[in-house]
């Protein structure tokens, strides 16, 4: 007899991940008790989704699981490793095997897993690893549909993402020939509704399905399409030079995508992933998004979703300078110091950002930068206010705070003249006998010149933050011993 899974308790393993917040939002919105696991606790709970249990939950630790599991009776399993190759499939294989253990003493009744399309010819560490999750999955007692997809259209797709940054930044686009390749991209809209769609059926034994678009189209013809809506002139000149040689490094330079996910792309994009949906539509009939209008949607969500995260602090003046063409993702550049300095005596210090210290290390380079966006005309309001203590709306200088979490993290807007929306934070993590405080910068490039920035100001990046994390580290030691 089928096993009915429609009591609507479910849990998303990797709710911090690409699919699984805009999967736990959906479920959420159409009525679902649903609990969304994931190691990042805290980003979770900043979402504030209504009626969604956020729970710790570490793959890794199967007995981190046994909470997240609890009361669900379906489990939507989105746990992908984005390691090194040489560790990858190990990693995937620990991280099935310990859900499997934490299944033995749940109720779950129903696994969904999202795989990834599988060619004939599969040499991709990625896919490879991806296929084996699915095949450690199906040992347990419990039935497993695994959905297979491909390319997906939405904001904060990689393979949207990097389409998007290449058409942006370059009047010449060169991709590598991967771009030849044909796949059936489906919509985001359309991925959400199959996996609702899943968690609502009956479990009837394991199964295998196909997500596909209305298009069995290669990337570069995505390309064109994308170019052509976007109003811009751009040459698409595919080179004939192997992946390996060029791909990864090409895409780190000319995207903001982060490297782990444009590899993993890269991967599955050097073959074709034919797919067949016929048996998925039967199960969950729907109109399939068109990839033009797709496209159109995604470009109308990207910067509302960028907007809306708690990074920005959901501040007037981010909004207000945010523009289509800037990098969905962020460069990023930063030092993490380990310590033995409290929390409380780290917070103090990195709240007299600006004052006596001024930046604690290299200021007059910091001081230069200003000067130059006054000569630019940018205004810079020198100085900060008169207190111990900063407050939201704050401002230092070129700086605005846009984000105060007492001893744990302060986020500052970058208020100066430059191509692009930057952030810089000072972040402190309790580790039980130490403290670890990262000092990170945080750059959406507004097309090449946002680039040629940021990589302008990378070689200074490398040496003034790890100069920072150490001063500050070093006074709050003073400010302890100062204390005892």
């Amino acid at each position: 007899m089928p096993i009915s899974t429609q009591t609507g308790r479910v849990v998303i393993l990797g709710a911090s991940g690409y699919i699984g917040q805009h999967l736990t939002a959906h479920l959420s919105r159409n009525g679902f008790q649903v609990t969304a696991a994931a190691r990042r606790i805290e980003w979770l709970q900043q979402q504030k989704w209504p009626h969604v249990r956020c729970c710790f939950a570490d793959v890794y630790q199967s007995k981190t699981l046994a909470a997240a599991f609890e009361g669900a009776d379906v489990l939507v399993y989105l746990v992908h490793a984005m390691t090194e190759d040489d560790d990858l499939l190990e990693k995937e294989r620990q991280a099935a095997q310990h859900t499997l253990l934490a299944l033995k003493d749940s109720q779950i009744k129903h696994i969904v897993y999202l795989g990834s399309m599988q060619p004939e010819d599969n040499h991709s560490p990625h896919l490879q690893a991806r296929k084996l999750t699915g095949d450690l999955l199906r040992m347990s007692n419990i039935p497993v549909t695994e959905l297979r997809t491909g390319i997906v259209i939405g904001a904060g797709s990689a393979a949207f993402e990097v389409m998007r940054d290449m058409v942006y930044n370059l009047p010449v686009l060169t991709p590598p020939r991967w771009v030849r390749s044909k796949s059936s991209p489906v919509a985001l809209e359309n991925l959400l509704n199959y996996l609702q769609g899943l968690v609502t059926l009956p479990a009837t034994g394991n199964r295998i399905l196909e997500a596909a678009g209305p298009e069995y189209i290669s990337y570069q013809t995505l390309f064109e399409r994308f170019i052509a809506m976007s109003g811009k002139r751009r040459w698409l000149i595919p080179i004939p030079l192997p992946t390996s040689l060029v791909s990864v490094y090409f895409l780190s330079l000319i995207t903001s995508v982060p490297t782990s996910l444009a590899k993993a792309l890269i991967q599955g994009l050097n073959h074709d992933l034919p797919a067949d949906s016929a048996e998925l539509q039967r199960l969950i009939p729907q109109d399939l998004i068109s990839i033009d209008d797709a496209i159109c949607s995604t470009l109308e969500q990207e910067q509302k979703q960028v907007m809306d995260s708690p990074d920005w602090g959901y501040d007037p003046d981010a909004r207000a300078r945010w523009r289509p063409g800037y990098g969905y993702y962020p460069k990023q550049a930063g030092f993490t110091l380990e310590t033995s300095a409290s929390k409380a005596s780290l917070w103090k210090v990195v709240q007299q950002l600006g004052g006596q210290e001024g930046y604690f290390y290299a200021n007059g380079l910091w001081k230069t930068r200003a000067r130059m966006d006054d000569l630019l005309g940018g205004g810079v309001k020198y100085g900060r206010p008169d207190r111990d203590f900063l407050k939201i709306g704050d401002k230092i200088d070129g700086w605005k705070v846009i984000g105060l979490k007492p001893q744990r993290e302060l986020a500052l807007l970058f208020g100066m003249k430059a191509p692009g929306l930057g952030r810089l934070t000072f972040t402190i993590t309790d580790n039980g006998e130490s403290r670890s405080l990262d000092v990170r910068a945080w750059w959406h490039p507004a097309g090449f010149s946002g680039l040629l920035y940021w990589f302008s100001m990378m070689p200074a990046h490398q040496f003034i933050f790890r100069g920072m994390a150490k001063r500050i580290a070093s006074l709050a030691r003073q400010k302890d011993r100062c204390g005892r």
